[in-house]
C-alpha cells in the first residue's frame, strides 16, 4: 500500500495500533476525559482539524481513521457499521479507555449510534452530525428522499463502482455536498482525495457501499434498530442545506429514545465541522458541560424530535 505523509497539525500525536489484527491509525491531542471523533466518507481524521484544538483544551481527543480510510489498513472485509463499532470499541480497549464521549459524522455517525446502543454503560454523551437516524421508518418522504443518495448505488456498482470510487465520486462529494464551499480549500480536498489513489482504499469504499445496499438499508427499513432503546444523552446537529441527509431523516427516534434533542444549523451543508467549526465546537462544549457556549442563539432553541 502506498505510504502517504500525514498532514501536520499542532499538538497532535499519531499512533498506529494493532486492534484485533487491524493496523489502526489514531490522532491524539489534549488531556482529560476521552472524547472520540468519528469521521465520515470520503474523509478521515483530518475532517476534525478545526475542532481538535478547541476540544483538546478540555478533553483527551481521540480521532481514529475508520477501517479502509485514511491511514488505517484496508483489509478485504469488515465494512459493516457493526464492524466499525467493534473496531472503535477495540481501539478504546487498547488505549485503556472505559468511559467516553463521542461525536460522529456520516458513516462515523452511524458507528457512534451503534456504540451508544451496544455500550450505553461506556458512552457518556453523544453528538451526531448530519447522520440519518437508525430508527427511520420507510415513510413516503423517506422513499422519495432516497433519490438524492445516487452515490450509494454508483459506489456499489459491480463494474463502474471501482472506477467511480477512484476519485470521481469522492471529488464530486467534496465539491457538491458542502454549502459553504470556500471553507474547504483545494489543499484540504487533495488531502482527502489522495487516499483514493490506493486501490485497496477504493475497494474498501466499494465494499462499504455494497454492504449498505445489500444488508444495511434493507435491515434499517425493516426496523433492525427501531425497537432498540437509546439511553445515552444525544444531541443531533444537522445542516439545513445538506443535499444528501435531509433534516427529517435525522429527527425520527420514536418513544424508546429517552434523552435526544435535534438542532438545525442554518446555511450549513453536509460538513458542519468544516463549514461552521466554531459553532460546532461551541455546541459540543456546551452539551458536554465544558463551558457555556457564547454562540448559543436563544431565538433558535434545539428542536426535539
Amino acid at each position: 500500500m502506498t505510504v502517504r505523509d500525514l498532514p501536520d497539525l499542532a499538538g497532535v500525536e499519531h499512533r498506529f495500533l494493532d486492534v484485533g489484527g487491524l493496523r489502526t491509525h489514531v490522532a491524539l491531542a489534549g488531556g482529560g476525559e476521552p472524547l472520540v471523533l468519528l469521521h465520515g466518507w470520503p474523509q478521515h481524521w483530518w475532517q476534525w482539524r478545526h475542532l481538535i484544538g478547541p476540544l483538546a483544551q478540555h478533553f483527551r481527543v481521540i480521532c481514529p481513521d475508520l477501517r479502509g480510510l485514511g491511514w488505517t489498513d484496508a483489509p478485504p472485509d469488515g465494512y459493516r457499521p457493526a464492524g466499525m463499532a467493534d473496531d472503535i470499541a477495540g481501539l478504546l480497549d487498547t488505549l485503556g479507555v472505559d468511559r467516553f464521549r463521542a461525536i460522529g459524522h456520516d458513516w462515523g455517525g452511524l458507528a457512534g449510534y451503534l456504540l451508544a446502543l451496544r455500550f450505553p454503560e461506556r458512552m457518556r454523551q453523544y453528538i451526531a452530525l448530519n447522520t440519518a437516524s437508525p430508527f427511520l421508518r420507510p415513510t413516503p418522504n423517506v422513499v422519495v428522499g432516497s433519490a438524492r443518495l445516487w452515490h450509494i448505488a454508483a459506489n456499489a456498482a459491480p463494474v463502474a463502482g471501482p472506477l467511480l470510487a477512484a476519485r470521481a465520486i469522492p471529488d464530486w462529494a467534496l465539491r457538491h455536498w458542502i454549502h459553504r464551499s470556500a471553507a474547504l480549500t483545494a489543499e484540504d480536498r487533495e488531502i482527502f482525495l489522495a487516499q483514493f489513489d490506493e486501490p485497496a482504499r477504493v475497494r474498501a469504499t466499494v465494499r462499504y457501499y455494497r454492504n449498505l445496499v445489500t444488508h444495511e438499508i434493507p435491515l434499517l427499513l425493516a426496523g433492525q434498530y427501531r425497537w432498540s432503546r437509546l439511553t445515552v444523552p444525544t444531541l443531533v446537529l444537522t445542516g439545513d442545506r445538506d443535499p444528501i441527509v435531509s433534516v427529517e431523516s435525522t429527527r425520527e427516534f420514536g418513544s424508546l429514545a429517552t434523552d435526544v434533542s435535534v438542532e438545525v444549523l442554518d446555511d450549513v451543508g453536509h460538513f458542519p465541522a468544516t463549514e461552521q467549526p466554531e459553532l460546532v465546537a461551541a455546541r459540543a462544549l456546551e452539551f458536554f458541560g465544558a463551558q457555556k457556549s457564547p454562540l448559543s442563539n436563544p431565538s433558535k432553541p434545539p428542536k426535539s424530535p
